[in-house]
């Protein structure tokens, strides 16, 4: 028999703590809002202080329970940093939701191999130090935990000019199905999601030129491109027990994308 305490806490982060990477990024700033907002204690990280500052600012305004640490998620050592001190801030790490990412389209004919790389370092070996890191805490915690990771619908789709990046995401969507392999043992899940394009900083000029639009949209069944609060809603079912019997997936956040 299924308990109304079990189903009116199934998407329950509350407590939990979460750190969420990328968080002054337009996806990493909304997740972490979201996050915040169901309850959970959020530490905010990414390489710019000033902005980690601004919106944990704006959180505690709103009543949330989060603070920020700056570093670089490719770094072990940063890494180990913003491990430790969400351990001494909190007690204890929960959830991993990894938002940040890095891309210069080019040809292949016109990118040189340091900058192949550097898209590779920024999006692939930052989601395994992450990971191993964070994955190490939660195994001596003895609790299990949740590892969600932002892949991208080009993981599976190339595109002119996205050689690297598309590279970097599809080894990204791989790892994540063999870290939950490795992982289940110590009830730990590991998923990505995988979002198509969305309003950022960066694609902005996207939703203003209609041309462009267009062309995306014939590509998308849902009729639209995405916003950064449409990843929401996966980002917490997957940082929940919702989400308990699935790992080891790459799930599609791309409004049909995938299946067009």
């Amino acid at each position: 028999m299924v308990s109304r305490e079990f189903v009116e806490n199934l998407f329950s982060i509350k407590g939990k703590t979460a750190i969420v990477t990328g968080a002054t990024g337009a996806l990493g700033s909304a997740v972490a809002a979201g996050y915040a907002l169901a309850g959970a204690k959020v530490v905010l990280t990414a390489r710019n202080e000033a902005k980690l500052k601004q919106i944990e600012s704006d959180l505690i305004e709103a009543g949330c329970d989060c603070s920020h640490i700056a570093g670089d998620p490719g770094d072990e050592n940063d890494v180990r940093k913003i491990v430790a001190y969400s351990v001494q801030k909190y007690g204890e790490v929960n959830i991993l939701c990894a938002c940040h990412g890095f891309n210069a389209a080019k040809s292949v004919l016109d990118q040189s191999v340091e900058d192949w790389e550097k898209i590779m370092d920024a999006n692939a070996k930052s989601v395994y130090i992450l990971s191993k890191c964070v994955a190490e805490q939660m195994v001596a915690q003895g609790k299990g935990g949740k590892i969600v990771i932002t892949s991208s619908a080009r993981s599976k789709r190339g595109m002119k000019a996205y050689t690297g990046y598309s590279s970097s995401k599809g080894a990204v969507d791989l790892m994540v199905q063999s870290l939950g392999c490795d992982l289940g043992e110590h009830n730990i899940q590991v998923n990505s999601f995988n979002p198509t394009v969305f309003r950022s900083d960066l694609t902005e000029w996207m939703f203003h030129d209609d041309n462009v639009y267009q062309n995306f949209l014939k590509r998308l069944p849902i009729g639209r491109l995405g916003e950064p609060a449409d990843f929401i809603g996966m980002a917490i079912f997957l940082a929940s027990q919702a989400s308990d019997f699935f790992t080891s997936s790459n799930y599609a956040a791309d409004g049909g994308y995938w299946g067009n």
